[in-house]
């Protein structure tokens, strides 16, 4: 989930963000913390399925006991409400955990395979093991989801993990580094607090695995860092995630759910629809109903959507006067505050830099298109998606984005809500990401998957062994070809 921004995202509300001073790890603290770790993992007690089970409750239990800790630091870093912590960062996490604690017992067991004639007698199978010690970097804009979601499929496949939260939301990074060794294992689960240069220490310890939520930039440098060592990666990132509205879609349901996922963490979301392609005959209406919808849900508020810094602002404004669109609802900003109100922008320039750029932001451009057709070709001629979005009553036109258009993951007349699905595999593909989690695809990530074949002793054919002669080479290419 892609962050543009080099700081939190201030509050909702009319004070500037406080700036705190964050802890760096020190390198030795960081050698302790690994060495530590891998000698738990070479104890062999994370491999149990009772550790695991038992770690996967404890992370439960901390976000029903801890709920309005969790809350606070939310608030202190990024101004939601505790509705908005509960929403966005608590009620995920405890799906995810609830999930997997169910399914463990069968995502452990051991794959019998079949098994040709030519290598009989003997069984096969395979078996996902642990990795190890993992890697953990959580991003700021959902500080708790986006860092315990991967540390759950962590622990379910019987991994040692040491996490380093943002800095960029200290408060809630405060909290996790004290909350879970209080709930969880130890001598299993450390958290380091620090900014780049911690993780790049980190890095350097040559983990078993790393796992990175954050913007595409910054994954290419944990990538080259965690080349070094061979670590494997996962690269949560994000991009610009397209909605196509045909004429037959139900327009008053798509510009509620289009409205609503927009103005979620003030259009910080990796899935936040990006931008919006609809189809000439329904333009105007839906754009009216996109309207009546930002401003239901806005009403009473006496504010803009803080948005995270001055650069960040500075940005947002100029990709609305840069645009060349029409604005049809918003454009008032407030650089005291930081503070910018949704803005609903018709037909920019697809060359302007709102358009060529991951937006992070309450915007939300709206192009016409003439067919499905011209929607596909212009989604396809920009780098491939986190999500895609459609709204449409055909089946026929689902079916045709989905086989033509690739991105992370694909959801029809809905927005962002396919990430709360456990039973779904989450990730980009392309500039938006490598690999997947959530669910059993969590659990895979950060397993081994093991092939194990076991024969008797005998029989023990002489074919097999030079030296070959004519007639042996035949007999081999009759029954191995």
């Amino acid at each position: 989930m892609t962050s543009i921004a080099d700081n939190p995202q201030p509050s909702a509300t009319s004070s500037p963000p406080v700036v705190r001073r964050h802890p760096e790890a020190t390198p030795e603290q960081i050698a302790q913390t690994v060495a530590r770790l891998r000698a738990t993992f070479a104890g062999q007690r994370t491999r149990e399925l009772r550790w695991r089970l038992d770690q996967l409750a404890a992370v439960e239990k901390l976000l029903d006991e801890r709920e309005s800790d969790i809350a606070e630091a939310l608030a202190a870093d990024l101004g939601r409400s505790a509705h908005e912590a509960w929403l966005g960062d608590v009620v995920g996490t405890k799906a995810e955990a609830r999930y997997a604690r169910k399914h463990l017992r069968r995502w452990m067991r051991r794959r019998r395979t079949g098994m040709p004639l030519t290598m009989r007698p003997g069984h096969a199978f395979y078996q996902y093991e642990p990795l190890g010690v993992v890697l953990i970097i959580g991003p700021w804009n959902y500080p708790v989801y986006l860092t315990l979601g991967p540390l759950i499929g962590a622990l379910a496949a019987g991994n040692c993990a040491v996490i380093k939260p943002s800095e960029h939301a200290p408060a809630t990074s405060e909290l996790l580094a004290r909350l879970i060794p209080e709930y969880l294992d130890a001598d299993a689960v450390a958290v380091l607090e620090g900014e780049a240069a911690t993780t790049q220490a980190l890095l350097d310890q040559g983990l078993d695995h790393a796992f990175f939520t954050g913007g595409p930039e910054i994954g290419k440098r944990v990538m080259e860092a965690a080349a070094k060592h061979l670590t494997p990666v996962t690269l949560e990132l994000g991009g610009k995630s397209p909605v196509i509205v045909t004429k037959d879609a139900d327009l008053e349901v798509a510009a509620r759910r289009i409205a609503w996922s927009k103005l979620i963490n003030s259009g910080q979301t990796c899935i936040a629809p990006d931008y919006v392609l609809v189809e000439e005959p329904v333009r105007d209406e839906l754009v009216e109903q996109i309207i009546i919808n930002v401003r239901a849900y806005r009403s009473g508020e006496h504010s803009g959507l803080r948005v995270v810094n001055e650069r960040q602002f500075d940005r947002i404004v100029g990709l609305v006067a840069t645009s060349n669109g029409r604005v049809a609802l918003g454009g008032n900003s407030d650089r005291s505050t930081l503070t910018v109100d949704p803005v609903v922008l018709v037909d920019p320039d697809p060359e302007s830099p709102v358009m060529t750029e991951e937006i992070f932001g309450p915007i939300l451009p709206v192009l016409t298109v003439q067919s499905l057709s011209e929607a596909i070709a212009f989604v396809k001629g920009l780098p491939k998606p986190l999500a895609a979005y459609l709204f449409t009553s055909s089946r026929e036109s689902g079916n045709r984005l989905h086989a033509e258009v690739s991105s992370g993951g694909l959801v029809v007349n809905h927005l962002a809500v396919h990430c709360l699905m456990p039973q779904l595999p989450f990730g980009g593909v392309g500039n938006s990401g490598m690999g997947a989690y959530h669910g059993e695809w969590g659990f895979q990530t950060f397993s081994h998957r093991k092939a194990v074949l076991a024969k008797p002793a005998r029989p023990d054919p002489m074919l097999m062994y030079p030296p070959y002669s004519e007639r042996r080479k035949k007999m081999l290419r009759r029954i191995l070809g």
